[in-house]
């Protein structure tokens, strides 16, 4: 049986891809310490998720593990010679990265290149599959002509009708600690792929999401949006009129991708992985299709200070990865995500 390890396997993607691979017949090896609920507190914690796989494959296996443990990876990657890493594990957010900036970069960057060299070591034919953040653009897109409708913002040049591609500039923009940590790390993937003629790809994400994340207001846009909704917290608004975009892919569908990349893998790639154009949504457009759902009226404040690199309009171009893997595409629309998150709280949630 085929060993893959995957890390941050609680997390949204990790325990998505976890789950898809294991259904394939593959021995999945999960690492993850939980250093979610460390950045966000408890409402961060996903040992909830790490029960549930535990409880429910046979063939997986939880490894308490930090990627920062540059010895315990070599080790762990050195035992198994797994036939593909994926790299989900992360500190996700831009706003907590000022706070912490030495467990960001650390955990970010550092940890990536420990995981890289292992695999170089140790199986450096295996794909090297990192999740990547459409944040390495820094606030570049806010240079952008835009056009502002009634619930969002929309570009106005009709090269990006398609959206943001591969080849867009991530230099000379503002990115927050944590996009600089992780343009450390897309291009230590790159390089590795490149360099050392590895098969690593680097999938830039927009708003991944699903039914399976432990939205917290510092990350995990549509999750948290839901929690709030259905519990009557107040949902904080911060600038651009509440008409900033996001597109939102699934995790089951970036599980697809993965696994594609992985059966036809190429050396140091890029796509930008998200819900592209037809997946995306401004805050005020989520808060209809949310209340839709739930029977209830959002309540939320608007705060006059967008944050600090926040992208104004964002969503995927996703010609390039359709190209490269033409049995790909999106397959569950956003009604159907936010569906499938609205379900998911009502079962987690009291309320």
């Amino acid at each position: 049986m085929k060993s893959i390890l995957i890390t941050g396997s609680s997390g949204l993607i990790g325990s998505e891809v976890t789950t898809f691979f294991h259904n394939l017949g593959h021995a999945v090896h999960g690492l993850d310490n939980n250093q979610r609920a460390v950045f966000f507190g408890p409402p961060g914690d996903t040992r909830w998720s790490q029960q549930r796989l535990t409880a429910s494959l046979p063939n997986f296996r939880h490894h308490e593990l930090d990627i920062r443990d540059r010895q315990g990876i070599l080790a762990l990657v050195q035992e198994l010679r797994p036939v593909a890493i994926i790299h989900t594990a992360a500190q996700p957010s831009h706003d907590r990265a000022a706070a912490i900036p030495f467990d960001d970069f650390d955990t970010n960057a550092v940890g990536t290149l420990n995981l890289l060299e292992a695999a170089r070591q140790f199986c450096p034919e295996s794909p090297f599959i990192h999740m990547s953040t459409n944040k390495v653009y820094g606030d570049r897109p806010n240079t952008i002509a835009l056009r502002e409708l009634d619930t969002r913002w929309d570009y106005d040049d009709p090269r990006y009708s398609n959206g943001i591609a591969e080849d867009f500039p991530i230099d000379q923009s503002k990115h927050s600690l944590f996009g600089a940590s992780k343009v450390a790390s897309d291009v230590m993937v790159q390089e590795y792929g490149r360099y050392f003629n590895m098969p690593t790809c680097c999938l830039r994400g927009g708003c991944l999401t699903g039914p399976n994340h432990s939205g917290v207001e510092l990350h995990g846009f549509l999750s948290y949006l839901v929690r709030c909704n259905l519990t009557g917290k107040e949902y904080s608004v911060f600038g651009y009129k509440g008409k900033q975009v996001r597109d939102n892919i699934h995790s089951e569908d970036v599980a697809r991708f993965i696994h594609a990349f992985y059966q036809t893998p190429r050396s140091g790639e890029v796509y930008n992985l998200g819900g592209g154009k037809n997946n995306s949504c401004s805050i005020l457009e989520a808060f209809s299709l949310v209340e839709e759902f739930s029977g209830k009226k959002q309540v939320y404040t608007y705060v006059e200070q967008n944050r600090i690199g926040d992208h104004i309009c964002y969503y995927s171009d996703l010609r390039k990865m359709k190209e490269h893997y033409p049995q790909w595409d999106i397959t569950k629309t956003l009604r159907q995500t936010i569906g499938e998150i609205v379900g998911s709280w009502q079962k987690r949630i009291t309320i």
